[in-house]
């Protein structure tokens, strides 16, 4: 078809609009190009060079500050302190053996150190930086500094290394940090390249371990320029890292050195809490050890100390230490029994010494019998024989159901090494564990806290802080989190009757103030504080009948690791309930002479926030308890640290 002039005309006004905008196109890009090309040979130029020469530039990682962790006070508990240390990267050294030769013409340095660095250089990438020696002085620093033309690839750092100023006293609450092993490596499917840093610390057990990734923060990154000796000629820039977290707890620095101090020589644990909130308090296993030795490369000769010491001081036996409770068991029987309506607090039970059940002699720990026995007596005596009577009526589904009601067998979700589960048995569990069927004689054990039934201190501060309040309080360890707060917990009612509990409070409060109470030597004075508790003596070997007819060895003719385990639990102020302490004292004897005293001197401590008066201890103890304040390793209150918040 012919086209007319019209179209021939319309083309090509279509065809110059085009060129013009593919020729504006055009020249705006290589305006832009040329702008960047006058850019980078003028103003970058520089940048550019010092690139171009991949010899002379180095990137290295900045390992951030550590995240600080405070008690609930502010006071700071685990820090960071400022060390020197000599590195070397093998790339910029070349021959790394002869340059670590003469650094230790110049430094000393062990034989054991230099073949660690030389392993450590072979094993990493050339230009990854491997500390040589750490926590040197500031005159090997200056030495290596002024040497440096003959130490290719050799640098001396200033870093920061992990430092407890209060020592043993939080060392199983925190744990420690130590270097990255392989171990460490192999468990960690993405691993931040901090963790290929040699010698670069991480948390090994507690807090430490636990919130790591939290405690750690993330690298910042320094390039620097470095002249063909490896010298270090200047930074060329650097992006600072993210700081860890800071983390606060809720434990009281005070209170947890008192605790610590008042547990002495003992292999021994012992847990407060605040039953408003859960929050723990203090939380001491004793004997402790000093996290700074691990810090610093304990040697073989003090790891040797630890391990072999019979009371275990590198165990938690806070939480990692599963005991039988012994009589500290019996509240869980009796509110059992008293939910399911299975007998009346003023009930008289006839305790003879013993109980015959399947043939089978269950003895009471006095041997000529408490007589006549109700709720409150057996209690207030610890009968064995009224619980006997109990575990038949209730059965262990009862029992079972009440101890897990009450926070037994459970793991609390805690920043905590191997928190141990406990165990409260059932008909099922023998079962799967020992292929055999469950026996009235197996109830009649788990009454009194023997048999298969173990807890830990921890749980036992739990338990009693559930009976002193009748709601599900839950442990709480962390405070806050860089200055936010960890939200309170609601707690759960645990729907137990009223009068269940009053006849469990009020038993609890005869075992330590009425006449005949069996931690009535650990009473508290002062009315208005005064304790309601339950001691407990759990048996670690088996009594024969022929030792019961000649007579039972008394604890102390028997070798320490055969003695009965001594427990005590307690509330208090009784009328208003604020603090909840367990105590169990391993091999210690009775729960009344050995556990209940501490665990009075512990809630005094706390009740007072410091060291209590004289008059609220029996006037008849007031001259000892005066001489073991004054002897006790008290440690000066830790003013609040910069940054931290407080209670």
């Amino acid at each position: 078809m012919r086209r007319t002039a019209r179209d021939i005309e319309e083309s090509v006004r279509t065809i110059r609009r085009r060129s013009f905008l593919i020729g504006t196109t055009i020249v705006a890009t290589m305006g832009v190009l040329g702008l960047r090309m006058r850019h980078m040979q003028g103003e970058m130029a520089e940048e550019f060079r010092l690139l171009a020469d991949e010899n002379r530039i180095n990137i290295r990682l900045l390992p951030p500050p550590r995240g600080r962790i405070f008690d609930r006070t502010g006071a700071l508990i685990a820090g960071n302190e400022q060390n020197y240390r000599i590195v070397i990267v093998r790339e910029d050294a070349r021959d790394a053996p002869a340059v670590l030769a003469r650094l230790r013409e110049i430094i000393e340095l062990g034989d054991d150190e230099l073949q660690r660095a030389l392993d450590e250089v072979n094993r990493r990438s050339p230009f990854v930086p491997v500390t040589v020696s750490d926590r040197v002085s500031w005159e090997e620093v200056s030495v290596v500094a002024v040497n440096a033309p003959i130490l290719p690839g050799v640098t001396p750092e200033v870093g920061l290394s992990r430092i407890y100023p209060l020592g043993a006293d939080f060392a199983h609450v925190l744990g420690y940090v130590g270097p990255v092993s392989d171990h460490d490596l192999s468990k960690i499917e993405d691993p931040d390249p901090l963790l290929q840093i040699p010698r670069y610390q991480i948390g090994k057990l507690g807090v430490e371990g636990r919130l790591e990734p939290e405690l750690r923060g993330r690298a910042g990154i320094r390039r620097i320029e470095v002249n063909a000796a490896g010298r270090v000629m200047r930074e060329i820039d650097r992006e600072e890292g993210i700081p860890g977290a800071d983390i606060q707890l809720t434990v009281d620095h005070r209170l947890q050195n008192f605790v610590l101090a008042r547990l002495g020589d003992e292999s021994a644990a012992a847990v407060v809490l605040d039953v408003t909130n859960g929050d723990i308090l203090a939380i001491s296993s004793a004997p402790a050890f000093d996290p700074n030795l691990f810090v610093r490369g304990i040697s073989v000769a003090d790891y040797r100390t630890l391990t072999e010491d019979d009371h275990r001081p590198l165990a938690d036996k806070t939480v990692q230490g599963a005991y039988p409770p012994g009589s500290t068991f019996k509240m869980t029987v009796a509110l059992a029994a008293l939910e399911a309506g299975l007998i009346d607090p003023d009930e008289i039970v006839h305790c003879t010494g013993f109980r015959e059940v399947s043939g089978r002699r269950f003895h009471c720990w006095s041997r000529g019998g408490h007589g006549r026995v109700n709720l409150r007596r057996s209690l207030t005596e610890s009968c064995d024989i009224y619980y006997y009577e109990l575990a038949q009526r209730v059965g262990i589904e009862g029992i079972e159901a009440m101890a897990r009601r009450l926070g037994l067998g459970e793991r609390f979700a805690l920043p905590l090494p191997a928190v141990s589960d406990g165990l409260v048995p059932s008909r099922d569990w023998k079962r799967r564990r020992f292929e055999t069927e469950w026996l009235i004689g197996d109830s009649l054990n788990s009454a009194i806290g023997q048999g298969y039934v173990l807890t830990t201190p921890l749980q036992l501060a739990v338990m009693t802080a559930r009976i002193a309040t009748g709601k599900a309080i839950l442990p709480r360890l962390i405070k806050s989190t860089d200055m936010v707060e960890t939200p309170d917990l609601v707690f759960d009612d645990l729907g137990l009757k009223s009068s269940s509990l009053d006849s469990i409070h009020d038993g609890m409060f005869n075992v330590v103030n009425g006449d005949r109470g069996t931690a009535r030597g650990s009473r508290i004075e002062t009315e208005e504080m005064q304790m309601a508790g339950k001691t407990g003596t759990s048996q670690v070997r088996d009594i024969s009948e022929a030792e019961r007819t000649a007579g039972v060895f008394r604890n102390e003719d028997l070798p320490w690791e055969r003695r009965d385990h001594a427990l005590f639990v307690a509330f208090a102020p009784y009328e208003a309930p604020r603090y909840a302490v367990s105590v169990v004292v391993e091999h210690g004897g009775g729960g009344s002479t050995a556990a209940a005293p501490i665990a009075r001197d512990i809630m005094l401590q706390a009740l007072y926030e410091g060291l209590p008066p004289l008059t609220a201890y029996p006037a008849s103890q007031r001259n000892r308890i005066r001489t073991m304040q004054e002897e006790l390793p008290l440690r000066d209150p830790v003013p609040p640290a910069a940054g931290a918040s407080r209670a």
